[in-house]
């Protein structure tokens, strides 16, 4: 690539040299210089392009190439993926047996979410696995799951729970657009950290102890091991809005009614939640 654009470089050079040679002895030496110099300069810039076209080729190529790794994840988008029936997680592409399965619904008789990680690539340039996080224990854990058992989407937003500030914000395409206070685990029971993403939502009993809805995650408390489902984590309304700000339940994260509504609006299945100190 390098090579034939110094050659096509090197060729305008000498063409300039010659039609000034060829100047000298002109009887019009102003008209022709002009000429000379609009088809020197496109030679010089057929031979950039050329480059340019051939660099970004070989980029294309090289991230297309069959078991490349393309990141799913940017500042200001995600993915998400849903299973389309039986989907197998694998520890890896070449694994020969899946160590956990997963049907089109969960337990709960929600749509079945992953949130995705990376993409190792195929033929034609288009996935054949993503790596995706898992709803189970342990917290954070991740698989490989073949693309044509899932259906690809983006997601626009992410949630940051602020454990210290007893704070949940809401970014969407990298601008915050929520910023509520929220109620977290006790210290006997605490809200676990980490990255995780929303798997199921469910409309609740405003009047309920879950307020209006709750927005479940793939966060499993590490303490409450013998609860219903492994203990999972949600974000959810409250009843007793008086209690927000304070380190008082069993590992979920409480927002008011009203946070709640917007977050059913703006976050939906696969949204990436980060949990930190």
């Amino acid at each position: 690539m390098v090579t034939v654009f110094l050659i096509r470089l090197k060729a305008g050079f000498a063409l300039l040299r010659f039609l000034e040679m060829t100047i000298e002895r002109s009887v019009s030496p102003i008209s022709l210089l002009r000429t000379a110099t609009v088809v020197a300069l496109l030679v010089l810039a057929a031979g950039f392009t050329t480059s340019v076209q051939a660099s970004r080729a070989n980029r294309t190529a090289a991230a297309c190439a069959p078991g490349s790794v393309k990141s799913l994840i940017t500042g200001s988008k995600s993915y998400a993926v849903d299973a389309r029936g039986l989907v197998r997680a694998y520890r890896s592409p070449n694994a020969r047996r899946a160590f956990a399965r997963f049907g089109r619904l969960n337990m709960n008789e929600e749509p079945t979410v992953f949130a995705a990680v990376e993409a190792v690539m195929g033929e034609r340039c288009r996935a054949a696995w993503y790596r995706v996080q898992l709803p189970m224990k342990p917290n954070e854990v991740s698989g490989y799951v073949r693309a044509r058992s899932v259906n690809l989407r983006v997601v626009r937003g992410r949630i940051v729970v602020d454990l210290s500030a007893r704070k949940v914000a809401l970014y969407r395409r990298g601008k915050l657009v929520l910023s509520t206070r929220a109620a977290i685990g006790a210290p006997a029971t605490p809200t676990p950290l980490g990255s995780y993403y929303v798997n199921q939502r469910w409309l609740t009993d405003p009047e309920g102890p879950f307020g209006w809805a709750a927005i479940g995650i793939s966060a499993f408390s590490e303490v409450l091991t013998g609860w219903v489902q492994g203990g999972p984590v949600a974000i959810h309304g409250t009843n007793n809005p008086s209690l927000l700000g304070l380190r008082v339940s069993n590992g979920c994260i409480r927002v008011s009614n009203a946070a709640v509504r917007r977050l059913w609006r703006l976050a939906p299945t696969g949204t990436p939640v980060l949990i930190q100190p």
